[in-house]
């Protein structure tokens, strides 16, 4: 019950069940991405919709689907796969308050401890 509650009136857990119903009454699926994110176009007009797998959050869309969604470019990255640099990463969702969050040294999440200054830093006196 908890669940219908949360897909009726709120967007950040799932799809609501105004947008299941658009989607199903006015969408053609065009793909799919490595984490399972879904992506529609309209029928009829020119729009363009992704149906999140989990959490919906906006950096888990990979740039190659970005671009389509925001029109930028005409064909999926499944007609057109992008070209992939050797020195190119692969792509992750920002990881801002998950275990796998970046803390640099000196950070209290990383025990609180910075490197000792090399002696070259003068403080300023008036």
């Amino acid at each position: 019950m908890l669940r219908f509650i949360k897909r009726l009136f709120t967007w950040w857990h799932d799809c609501t069940i105004g947008t299941q119903w658009y989607t199903f009454r006015a969408g053609v699926l065009v793909g799919a991405d490595s984490q399972g994110n879904r992506y529609y176009r309209a029928k009829k007009e020119d729009r363009r919709w992704v149906i999140y797998n989990g959490e919906v959050e906006a950096s888990r869309v990979p740039p190659e689907w970005h671009a389509w969604l925001h029109k930028t470019v005409d064909v999926t990255p499944l007609e057109s796969p992008p070209k992939v640099k050797d020195w190119e990463k692969e792509h992750r969702p920002n990881l801002t308050g998950s275990e796998e969050a970046y803390f640099p040294p000196g950070s209290l999440n990383r025990g609180g401890k910075r490197a000792k200054a090399t002696g070259d830093y003068e403080p300023w006196t008036p």
